[in-house]
């Protein structure tokens, strides 16, 4: 190939396709993650222009909340045969930024605020997509955490949180799923665009993590084209009209530009060519839109969680008895909020309102009324609206209230200022369970929502999050006990947004959004500040009850043996999430008080028990030494709690784990403490009399002699040995005991 055709290999032919060059085919390339975006006439990025039918399943911000990694196995397999129907060689997914902010407007699309969630989920979900032969584009690549000046802001962000929270994931993904693309963010990433940096796209991504694939840019996130070319960017989307691919062969031809640069990059562009004509001929399922939309349902039942369900005159609210009269109430029962806004956006093959599905599930003849309650454009009269849908609470025997955020109060593009319920549905609610004690709530939205206020005045509430084109029919399924609810958090709700570990940090200013909460991210920032939120990391109740017994923890050369019995203790059938946390608390370095590291679902009739059992990876207990530049794990003794979320540890063991052989290389610049760890130090420090003092000395100076000097590196020491110890002797000194721990 000549460099010309190299370079037209890295940009799209249009918006959605690549060119064909030669006999290498043309590939398309669309949006999802939790539906296909496929445009056939007008085309955007932001979802303004139409797209062809196809299944809308619950967005990752529902799809998190199942924890349950078969489930998004089966849904990106369908989306695969979607995919393949609609003429698509790579879906734009699944999108994996960790949710620092609650106010982070593209929440919607990403699964948790923890890491180790986000990445067994994806790779499941990347897997089952490719075994439909279509490639994932697993994004955005790295730390795309805020809309807010979203292509230039730079996340600024030390080297331990980066790693341990922000990329630990991609990590996961890449190294156990092979997705067939990376696709760069928008934002810079320690103030280098993410497109252009080398040290993120080949040093890590290529060198450490041995992905092979193609790193395609996020629609319009290419800044110069030449520089990103040399740090490991290989597609530019969508095209430019051939005037950046001149930029390329213009540079190659200056000597700007390593010609061995483009060559790699139509290299892999070839070889993601190859496995796109190969899975053209994979054989697969025809795409069936009602078997796909019953899978839909089904999924979205398995992601609403159960919130609260206290008694009312000694009943439970939920489930509601199909014989009691009912009151429906809120606009969104009637006009649902299933998904996020921007460029996800999918035109469902159909959809199921809540409203029509709860009247079929309660069956012929039975008493349930509606009231609209509110408007969501701010029309109509509020309090009319009001007084009508009080009067029908009061008039039936069991309220359900739709609550939520509308479309236009959050999207793709930008952040909200705040996480609040509108007043008039806080204020609708009060009203309502005046009226009418038995009243639950189910809530609709992509962000979390401050939901104190309704803790406090409810009863009953279900947290629906965003649920897809089947959602109305999975909430009728939950509210009316057809499925049992086993939905947990993968956000930590707070008390106020002002308690949150990215509040005074969030979304930045002049391009510049500091991380200085570091690792402590959801859940680890209100453990380790031990502040009580309104609902914790990993919550969620069901119409029946499980006990946690006889945690066993073996030590293993690849990690973690844990395995506990899970008892069914109620009259339902159910599923239960099982959530293994770890903890050192005498760890060397900093660390969250408890960090989730595994986790399992298992399905129990009533009575019934199971040995559920994991593997704590090895890796998951490793932290970035700083130092070394590496990954290390601490030897010693390891807690581990088999949970029902962070805050309901059911029961804990501990085990003791061998740590990794790591030691850096004594220097001058070595504080004394650091030498006297290594064996054999102190007899040798004391032929130089460079020992701490007596304890007469330290009464007579006031001070911990030795607690002093502990902190002071070595070649310090001199100055304090009045020219009987010289810089060689300390340099032998050392190089002795550097043999003699290596």
């Amino acid at each position: 190939m000549s460099v010309e055709q190299q370079a037209a290999l890295g940009s799209g032919a249009d918006f959605w396709s690549t060119k064909q060059v030669g006999d290498l085919p043309s590939l398309v390339l669309t949006d999802g993650p939790h539906g296909v975006r496929r445009q056939v006439g007008a085309t955007d990025h932001l979802g303004l222009a139409g797209s062809e039918p196809a299944t809308c399943f619950p967005p990752a911000v529902g799809l998190g909340q199942s924890w349950d990694a078969d489930l998004t196995r089966k849904v990106g397999a369908a989306l695969g045969v979607e995919s393949r129907a609609l003429g698509v060689d790579v879906l734009l997914g699944p999108g994996i930024n960790i949710k620092r902010d609650p106010r982070c407007g593209r929440n919607f699309e990403y699964y948790s605020e923890d890491p180790h969630l986000s990445g067994r989920l994806a790779a499941s979900w990347v897997q089952g997509l490719q075994s439909t032969g279509v490639g994932a584009s697993l994004k955005h690549f790295a730390a795309n955490n805020t809309e807010h000046d979203r292509m230039r802001s730079s996340s600024d962000i030390a080297p331990r949180p980066l790693r341990e929270i922000y990329l630990r994931a991609f990590q996961y993904v890449v190294q156990q799923a092979q997705p067939w693309t990376v696709m760069c963010s928008y934002n810079r990433v320690n103030g280098t665009y993410a497109s252009e940096n080398r040290w993120l796209l080949t040093e890590v991504l290529r060198d450490e993590w041995c992905f092979d694939g193609v790193v395609v840019s996020d629609w319009g996130a290419v800044q110069d084209r030449v520089k990103a070319v040399a740090a490991g960017l290989d597609l530019e989307m969508p095209g430019s009209g051939g005037g950046t691919d001149r930029q390329v062969v213009d540079a190659v031809a200056a000597g700007e530009l390593d010609a061995e640069a483009v060559a790699r990059t139509a290299g892999r562009m070839i070889a993601l060519a190859a496995k796109a004509q190969a899975g053209r001929a994979t054989q697969i399922p025809a795409f069936d839109p009602d078997t796909h939309h019953a899978l839909a349902r089904q999924v979205a039942a398995h992601c609403v969680v159960l919130l609260k369900n206290d008694p009312v005159e000694q009943q439970a609210v939920l489930p509601l008895d199909a014989g009691h009269s009912l009151a429906v109430i809120g606009e969104f029962a009637r006009t649902p909020r299933y998904q996020g806004g921007g460029s996800s956006h999918v035109n469902p093959t159909r959809l199921d309102i809540p409203l029509g599905e709860i009247h079929a599930m309660a069956g012929d003849g039975a008493d349930v009324t509606y009231m609209p309650g509110f408007t969501t454009d701010g029309s109509g009269d509020a309090a009319a609206l009001r007084e009508e849908a009080v009067r029908a609470a009061a008039a039936a025997e069991t309220a359900v209230l739709f609550l939520g955020l509308a479309a236009h109060q959050e999207s793709e593009g930008f952040d909200r200022e705040q996480i609040e319920l509108p007043a008039e549905q806080l204020e609708l609610l009060a009203d309502v369970v005046r009226a009418q004690p038995r009243t639950a709530v189910v809530l609709s939205h992509g962000g979390v929502l401050r939901l104190a206020p309704v803790e406090s005045l409810v009863p009953a509430l279900l947290d629906g999050a965003l649920l897809g084109q089947a959602g109305g029919g999975a909430l009728a399924d939950v509210l009316f006990g057809r499925v049992n609810p086993s939905a947990r958090l993968t956000e930590t709700v707070p008390v106020r947004i002002q308690d949150t570990p990215a509040y005074l940090d969030f979304p930045g200013e002049h391009s510049h959004v500091g991380y200085g909460e570091g690792l402590f991210v959801g859940y680890r920032w209100y453990d380790a500040r031990a502040i009580d939120p309104t609902f914790p990391f990993g919550h969620g109740l069901s119409y029946t009850s499980f006990a946690y017994a006889n945690l066993e923890l073996t030590a293993e050369t690849d990690g973690i043996a844990a395995t506990v019995t899970v008892t069914n203790t109620g009259a339902r059938p159910g599923r239960e999430v099982v959530q293994f946390y770890v903890a050192k608390p005498d760890s060397s370095v900093a660390r969250p008080p408890q960090e989730l590291k595994g986790h399992a679902v298992v399905d129990l009739a009533p009575g019934a028990s199971e040995r559920v059992s994991i593997l704590i990876d090895r890796a998951d207990l490793a932290y970035w030494d700083i130092r070394g530049e590496r990954w290390v794990v601490e030897g010693g003794d390891y807690e581990v709690r088999a949970a029902a979320s962070s805050r309901d540890i059911r029961t804990s063991a501990t085990v003791e784990v061998t740590g990794d052989a790591f030691a850096l290389p004594l220097t001058l610049n070595s504080t004394l403490g650091e030498v006297m760890a290594a064996p054999g130090a102190a007899e040798l420090l004391g032929t130089l009399m460079l020992m701490p003092q007596t304890a007469a000395d330290n009464e007579a100076l006031g001070i911990d002699m030795a607690k002093m000097m502990v902190s002071i590196p070595v070649c310090r020491l001199l100055s304090f040995a009045g020219g009987q110890v010289t810089l060689a002797d300390l340099e032998k000194l050392l190089t002795q005991l550097n043999t003699g721990r290596s």
